[in-house]
């Protein structure tokens, strides 16, 4: 799945313990001069060596508590906007969904939220990259889509666990990317149509789906 690059301009935000044991967020600038307070999510999940590839996705499957459009839902009520991807990332063994928005002005909005309990961890707006209109395109575009990041979500949901939604954004958006992973580990890779909601197997992905007949067991 692609992701856009998020770049602060300030030190990655960390949260420190102190001496009570008592997460301290330490806030961070945007490239906008705008904070954010970037705190612990409540979920670990093992992603050392020792773990294989197909595990490490199991683990963090059945880590988020939160669903893919839960955890949409609680961003965009954190930040107003078009919802445009959510992701299910471990960061030293920490899960978080990340989840992008388009927000006011056009602008790029990143909200982590913790996949145990539903909380902001913290937000961020994101530079645009692409130096173009390509938030006020992609918005556009999702305004007149009759299937949300959140459908989507729910729509894949049948085929495994959802750990990723994103807006094709390359050129014009056409379909929501989903992937999911299985009970066994396997991820797949689909597509949500933006105005029917109808999903497909996304042939583009090294995963072709010829084994996924939308049976995780």
């Amino acid at each position: 799945m692609k992701r856009r690059t998020t770049v602060i301009s300030a030190i990655a935000a960390v949260a420190l313990l102190g001496a009570g044991g008592t997460a301290t967020a330490v806030a961070v600038s945007g490239d906008d001069g705008s904070s954010s307070s970037a705190k612990q999510s409540s979920v670990r999940v093992k992603d050392d060596d020792g773990v294989s590839d197909d595990q490490e996705e199991i683990n963090e499957a059945k880590g988020a508590k939160v669903k893919a459009e839960d955890a949409i839902a609680a961003a965009l009520k954190h930040t107003p906007g078009t919802a445009v991807g959510a992701d299910l990332d471990s960061d030293d063994g920490r899960l978080v969904w990340d989840v992008d928005v388009i927000g006011s002005g056009d602008k790029w909005q990143h909200v982590e939220i913790d996949p145990g309990t539903g909380k902001v961890l913290g937000s961020h707006t994101e530079r645009d990259d692409d130096g173009d209109d390509s938030a006020a395109r992609v918005a556009a575009t999702l305004k007149d889509a009759s299937t949300s990041a959140e459908d989507a979500a729910k729509a894949a949901a049948s085929k495994g666990t959802v750990t990723s939604v994103d807006a094709d954004d390359d050129g014009s958006v056409k379909v929501w990317e989903v992937e999911t992973t299985s009970k066994n580990g396997t991820e797949h890779d689909w597509h949500v149509d933006l105005q029917s909601g109808a999903v497909t197997v996304d042939h583009s992905s090294d995963d072709d789906g010829s084994d996924d007949d939308g049976d995780d067991d």
